[in-house]
């Protein structure tokens, strides 16, 4: 069978297992390999009528049966055992092979280990995949990196294997060395701060209505058929309609309120810093984690700090109820267009910072399927993009201003209303701040310049004529250019 698989995969945990089975049951002939040889020899025992695997025992037997130019596929944990697997490789592969990393690698990393495997004569492919098992197994949403020329012979492969929507596959090429990594770092800031506006809402609905979890997953539920569809709003409606089997409590009610995160919504908010994009509803998100995760100051805080904060409750007339569910309902829309928003402008600005040419509307084209933060309105989005390809704010396209201007009132009303009645709601509250911030005619940033020239001659620009000045603030206050 030497030298007949199509594709490989090396490291067969849950996602690499299921990548394989994906590959094999669109008919391509996959040799894989696992560290432990068991896991190897129950992906094939167990799956082996999904279509043809040759397992190995060796890494060479495993580069051995792949035919060139030799597709590897790497799903191990990001970071040393990466480059542990990358290093085993090297010496096995000739010029022109092809590594895939699928897993969760910071870009940095990727953009390394591209420039590192060239120099072999090495295509290496950073690539982003999203939709957690269930996605690998049926159709991920697949964000590949790299050389155009390696995507000439692995795209076509990825695309098969890809979730489909319209008939159109959700993968494309994203751009050079880190840039699927990238992508999907992105992908999951936005997935946090998706996440987080999602929990705030259900807050806001339990706190306002005094509604049990089922009574609000109802809401999510119908939700779900308008202009919020979307596989999170989806899951949270299941999630909440659950009840525990132990207690008969609502699950939401059982599970401890601490939030984990494993790095890649941290990385965005770094990187967000590092190119000066405002990403606050991602930051927010990943900050609100960090606070539930915070046990000691939260104890402390129980303890000792007042609300002053009124009693909410909703009149229970029906139509109150109901005019309050439609305020958090525009509000979470709302909120979702700015993470979006600043999400795609953080993608447009390390674009610039990296030299990748990458295409957002074809970004939100791949994550209109397959992926966690698959939604309706990532239609809109793409033909925002296709409107104006180099549109400066996605908010100001004329779809989303019309779309979040109707819900501004609404907005506005929960997030006072959170306030007033001490409910916390990072995401919605920045976010709205950010829509005031971006649409303002005049921001507060001129003090905060003139304070940096005042105590570190940084100097400031004028309104009313070019150049750099600074005033001479110990002295006679005179000015000079600077």
């Amino acid at each position: 069978m030497s030298g007949t698989a199509q594709i490989g995969v090396t490291g067969l945990a849950v996602m690499g297992r299921n990548l394989a089975r994906n590959f094999a049951r669109h008919g391509y002939t996959v040799a894989v390999h696992n560290r432990s040889y068991a896991k190897t020899e129950s992906l094939v025992t167990e799956h082996g009528s999904d279509g043809e695997f040759i397992p190995a025992k060796s890494m060479a037997d495993f580069v051995a049966s792949l035919e060139r130019p030799r597709k590897v596929v790497v799903m191990v944990k990001a970071g040393g055992p990466t480059d542990a697997v990358i290093d085993e490789l090297i010496p096995l592969l000739e010029e022109g092979d092809i590594v895939v990393d699928a897993g969760n690698a910071h870009f940095p990393d990727t953009i390394r280990r591209e420039a590192a495997l060239k120099e072999h004569g090495l295509h290496f492919v950073g690539t982003g995949v999203s939709g957690g098992e269930e996605g690998a197994l049926n159709g991920p949403s697949i964000m590949p990196g790299g050389t155009p020329e390696s995507y000439k012979s692995l795209g076509p492969i990825l695309e098969d294997i890809s979730a489909k929507v319209d008939g159109v596959p959700c993968c494309t090429y994203v751009g050079s060395d880190g840039a699927g990594h990238f992508v999907k770092m992105v992908h999951n800031g936005i997935e946090y701060a998706d996440m987080q506006l999602i929990a705030e809402a259900y807050d806001l609905l339990r706190q306002g209505l005094g509604a049990t979890a089922a009574e609000i997953g109802e809401i999510f539920a119908q939700w779900n058929t308008g202009d919020l569809e979307s596989f999170l709003i989806e899951i949270t409606a299941d999630v909440l309609q659950h009840v525990d089997a132990e207690t008969g409590k609502a699950f939401v009610d059982i599970v401890l309120d601490q939030a984990e995160q494993k790095g890649t919504g941290r990385w965005t908010v770094q990187n967000g810093l590092d190119v000066g994009v405002p990403i606050t509803g991602i930051a927010e998100a990943t900050f609100a984690r960090s606070l539930s995760g915070s046990v000691p100051q939260r104890t402390a805080g129980r303890a000792a700090l007042p609300a002053h904060a009124q009693e909410w409750e909703v009149s229970k007339d029906d139509a109150s109820r109901a005019a309050f569910i439609e305020d958090v309902r525009l509000a979470l829309y709302a909120s979702k267009v700015v993470a979006y928003s600043q999400g795609f402008d953080q993608i447009a600005a390390a674009a610039a910072e990296y030299d990748w040419a990458i295409d957002r509307g074809a970004m939100a084209r791949i994550w209109r399927g397959g992926c966690i933060i698959r939604a309706r309105f990532l239609n809109r989005i793409t033909e925002a993009y296709e409107r104006d390809q180099d549109l400066p704010l996605l908010l100001a396209d004329p779809y989303f201003t019309d779309a979040v201007a109707s819900g501004l009132p609404a907005w506005r009303r929960i997030v006072a209303g959170a306030a007033q009645n001490g409910v916390p709601a990072p995401a919605f509250s920045s976010s709205l701040s950010y829509y005031d911030g971006v649409r303002a005619e005049r921001l507060p940033a001129a003090l905060v310049q003139a304070q940096r020239d005042f105590f570190g001659a940084h100097t400031y620009k004028r309104v009313d004529r070019e150049g750099t000045f600074h005033t001479e603030w110990s002295g006679d206050r005179t000015e000079a250019e600077a």
